[in-house]
């Protein structure tokens, strides 16, 4: 099985130009290629998350971390709600009261 010539080779490689045409072959390549590079990226990628796994296991040396200062309290205003109101305005408590008398 592996003493494949340069005679066989030739067959291989007729019999598949006969399979597939002459046409398809490029866009054969080029998905192959394609996917080739997608799937050497993705080991990549895994390569790399096993090294920050190994970083993380590893003990941090411990450092200092300053405090921001205290800022004086101020008081908060209360958060401004939003309604929907589907394309009809909106009217405040008071109109309302005055259409309701």
């Amino acid at each position: 099985m592996g003493n494949l010539g340069v005679p066989e080779l030739l067959i291989i490689a007729l019999v598949i130009v006969l399979l597939f045409g002459a046409r398809k072959l490029p866009e054969m390549a080029r998905s192959i290629g394609k996917s080739a590079k997608a799937f050497k990226e993705e080991t990549k990628g895994l390569r790399g998350e096993d090294k920050d796994e190994k970083a993380a296991d590893q003990p941090q040396p411990v450092q200092q971390q300053q405090l921001p200062q205290a800022q004086p309290a101020t008081p908060a205003e209360p958060p401004v709600q939003q309604v929907q109101t589907n394309g009809v305005v909106p009217q405040s408590v008071e109109q309302q009261q005055n259409k309701n008398a």
